[in-house]
């Protein structure tokens, strides 16, 4: 079983209530595989569209250690508890179901591996979760 971001499979789920599919993912997944859809943002109980946001003062290993925070673009307002229980919510499925790999989105303030690393992306990887990101 793998874990991969909603929007990468076509789920109208990212802020602007769009979706990045990606039709290679499937061929880097391989034939059979099982997929666990999910967004971590809306598990966290955001809404789509929602406005963008960013993390302030470091990245996702920061927000799980309590250094940095996820705010809105607009207003600076703190969402931080949004992210931490969407990435809750993730690694709940991770460990009822056993999963080890995962597939996120690039450039999320949830899902990005670099540029900085998101929060779930951050709390899948101190979890030994594989993770890559499209």
């Amino acid at each position: 079983m793998i874990l991969v971001s909603s929007c990468l499979l076509g789920v109208r789920c990212r802020y602007d209530g769009s979706s990045r599919p990606v039709p290679a993912l499937w061929d880097v997944l391989g034939q059979g595989k099982s997929v666990v859809p999910v967004c971590p943002e809306q598990l966290g109980g955001l809404p789509t569209p929602r406005p963008p946001v960013f993390i302030l003062g470091g990245d996702g290993f920061d927000v799980l250690a309590a250094r940095a925070k996820v705010v809105r673009k607009i207003d600076r307002q703190d969402v931080t508890d949004f992210f931490l229980s969407g990435a809750e919510e993730c690694l709940k499925l991770v460990r009822l179901l056993g999963i080890r790999r995962a597939v996120l989105k690039s450039k999320s303030p949830s899902c990005g591996l670099s540029r900085p690393s998101g929060v779930t992306a951050a709390a899948l990887i101190l979890e030994g979760v594989d993770v890559m990101e499209f």
